[in-house]
């Protein structure tokens, strides 16, 4: 169970992973001992998952984001975890999702420009045998960044 200390210190690590156990014991009324003991607990019982570094897409020569929804013409075991491998193994696509609906699976994918996205959905997702159906939505604009879990 999450005490009010354990969920702000979660808020805070999500705002800044780069907090150190000082600054973590400062903004909790803690000392940095006790910080890092919590936040090592915090990451043994599987509340923190990992740390990455967020970058700008257009700085690395991205410029195209969609969803990609995939829609399969039948849903044997085999094909779906053969299209799960093979989505792992496409670095444009940086998050997927199984689906309940018309869709069965929603990507989300950066590529460089469109001809990517037209390589990536024409060569790569509609060859996989149990695919039936692929729809693309360009994002013209993103509202609100990925946003921290609301704790």
């Amino acid at each position: 169970m999450l005490d009010a200390t354990d969920s702000r210190l979660l808020a805070l690590l999500q705002a800044n992973a780069m907090l150190t156990a000082q600054d973590l014991g400062e903004a909790l009324n803690l000392s940095p001992s006790q910080a890092a003991r919590r936040r090592q607990r915090l990451e043994a019982e599987g509340y923190v998952t990992g740390y990455a570094a967020r970058l700008d897409p257009a700085r690395v020569g991205l410029t195209v984001q969609a969803f990609v929804q995939v829609q399969f013409s039948r849903h044997d075991p085999e094909p779906a975890r053969s299209f799960a491998s093979l989505i792992a193994t496409l670095p444009e696509v940086i998050s997927a999702w199984t689906l309940t609906g018309e869709a069965d699976y929603l990507l989300r994918v950066w590529c460089a420009d469109l001809p990517g996205l037209n390589r990536l959905i024409h060569d790569r997702l509609l060859p996989h045998p149990a695919v039936a159906r692929v729809q693309s939505q360009i994002v013209m604009d993103q509202l609100k960044a990925d946003a921290p879990l609301p704790i």
